[in-house]
């Protein structure tokens, strides 16, 4: 099991709640896990029902097994401050410079500087080791930016070990792509079963391949249940009579099958839904065949007909733990 567990998806394929229940069902798994947000949109904090996260490792969960979740959102301008800190002992200059707004400007401006510190601060706390010479986290999940960029987000700190060939920036850029690089990281595929979220995802692990980033899994959220196996679809979308449908209607305590009978107004709205059923049935299978083609592990948790709320988070981390990807 990779220590830093990276998670990225399309916008709206709920690449924060699977990275939460992630973390739920590694803590489950009794592991002391942290639960690292770098977008600034506090969807952690939403679905855990919380206060806003600060700029600090909170414990935000215990889970049934012992395990602990921590959350941190990162705020890269104090990020920024900790790096100076670290390497350049700045103190109150430091305080002063984003007083100036000087702090400001240069995430601002650099914004691969920006995903550095983001980054950085992950890595940081998969290496970090207490008194004892223990790991702080046994692992660290990142719900980390949308698939178009994630390459270039877990992969600019190259960028900047490049234009820096000595000293501490570059120094630093070298230690977190050694982890990020390393069997230590895993990077997690959020989508759909449509067209657009998987394409986007085969083209985002095309990019990780080729940038030789480490991919891990691929997770299908929110799959709808199979409300008609193909038998059925094959006898309500084929050549059985509209009567043997009302009469099976009416059999069922839906009314009189007799012409212009409940039963025989039922038959043709069922045949329509029946139909856009298929049409949906069809595609997602065919987005499953190219899922298939990528060569990774592929899982898949429900659509949770009371949507998501804490009771769905929990219920989401069993559905990974009974998948093993915990």
């Amino acid at each position: 099991m990779s220590r830093l567990q990276v998670v990225s998806g399309k916008g709206g394929t709920g690449k924060t709640t699977v990275a939460a229940a992630l973390a739920l069902a590694l803590a489950t798994e009794g592991k002391r896990t942290l639960l690292v947000e770098v977008e600034g949109r506090q969807g952690i904090a939403q679905l855990f029902e919380t206060e806003a996260l600060p700029y600090e490792e909170r414990k935000i969960a215990v889970a049934p097994g012992g395990g602990e979740v921590y959350a941190l959102a990162i705020d890269p301008e104090l990020a920024l401050l900790d790096y100076l800190q670290m390497f350049y002992k700045l103190g109150g200059a430091g305080r002063a410079l984003k007083k100036l707004g000087a702090i400001d400007f240069a995430t601002t401006i650099a914004p691969g500087l920006r995903d550095v510190l983001l980054t950085g601060k992950a890595c940081e706390a998969v290496r970090r080791k207490d008194k004892n010479g223990q790991y702080a986290y046994d692992c660290v999940v990142m719900d980390a930016p949308p698939t178009g960029r994630i390459t270039r987000f877990l992969n600019v700190n190259d960028e900047v070990a490049g234009l820096a060939k000595i000293g501490p920036i570059h120094n630093q850029a070298q230690a977190v792509m050694r982890v990020l690089k390393s069997p230590e990281t895993a990077v997690h595929l959020v989508t759909l079963l449509e067209e657009m979220p998987v394409q986007e995802t085969a083209d985002g692990i095309g990019e990780l391949r080729a940038a030789k980033l480490p991919v891990g899994r691929v997770i299908v959220n929110m799959v709808r249940p199979a409300l008609l196996d193909e038998a059925s679809l094959e006898l309500g979308l084929g050549q059985t009579p509209r009567t043997a449908i009302a009469k099976s209607l009416s059999a069922a305590g839906l009314g009189g099958a007799r012409r212009g009978g409940v039963a025989e107004r039922l038959v043709d709205p069922l045949l329509e839904q029946a139909a856009e059923y298929a049409e949906r049935h069809a595609l997602e299978r065919s987005q499953r065949d190219v899922l298939g083609e990528l060569g990774l592990p592929l899982h898949e948790l429900p659509l949770l007909a009371g949507g998501m709320d804490l009771a769905g988070l929990y219920e989401l981390a069993t559905e990974l733990r009974k998948q093993g990807i915990a």
